[in-house]
């Protein structure tokens, strides 16, 4: 196999990494949101080119569901990688009723303001006119934001999730007392 990024962590138990509250089969269960922000977390400070390779290390018998762990840890991030599909969307569908609005606004404010120079003479018209141009023109901030920028961390973040979600996973058992990754991240080393 070609060069990967490596994401490693540590459990007593596989049962670590799912809700606890969630009675279903392993390949139905959600992530436990440590282990989910861990393994998240540590895949964000990898290098984007390579693909990614989870390594559990487990304490007892770690050959046991192997598949169904995988299955799960991929399930878990094809989810969140669609539902960030969805809020970019919506963040763009969102974005198109703010330049509705902006754009309005603004043709409200020039005519506003051609109107106030009508009626209100040539000095005080320019100077009503003027603050309402800017108005019109701070209306479209937001949509101006959310197409230039707001969508780029959803995005980002979708990436991460579909390269989780086609991560392969491996189960191995912990070898001896004392274990620690080979390139901690910022977060914590063990699940729980």
């Amino acid at each position: 196999m070609g060069k990967e990024a490596i994401i490693e962590l540590r459990v007593e138990r596989i049962d670590q990494l799912f809700e606890s509250l969630d009675p279903s089969p392993f390949h139905e269960r959600d992530l436990d949101r440590n282990a989910a922000a861990f393994i998240t977390d540590w895949a964000r400070d990898l290098p984007e080119d390579l693909p990614l390779s989870i390594l559990i290390h487990v304490g007892g018998q770690a050959h046991k569901g192997v598949e169904d762990v995988a299955s799960a840890i991929r399930t878990y991030f094809h989810y969140h990688a669609d539902a960030a599909g969805r809020d970019l969307r919506e963040l763009f569908a969102m974005g198109r009723r703010y330049l509705l609005i902006g754009l309005v606004v603004l043709a409200l404010c020039i005519l506003g303001g051609q109107l106030a120079v009508i009626l209100l003479g040539p000095a005080t018209g320019a100077l009503i006119r003027e603050g309402l141009i800017i108005l019109g023109w701070v209306a479209n901030w937001k949509p101006f934001q959310t197409f230039l920028y707001d969508w780029i961390p959803v995005v980002r973040r979708q990436r991460l999730l579909r390269r989780l979600a086609e991560a392969r996973v491996e189960l191995v058992p912990i070898a001896r007392e004392g274990w620690v990754p080979t390139a901690p991240p910022r977060s914590q080393e063990v699940v729980r």
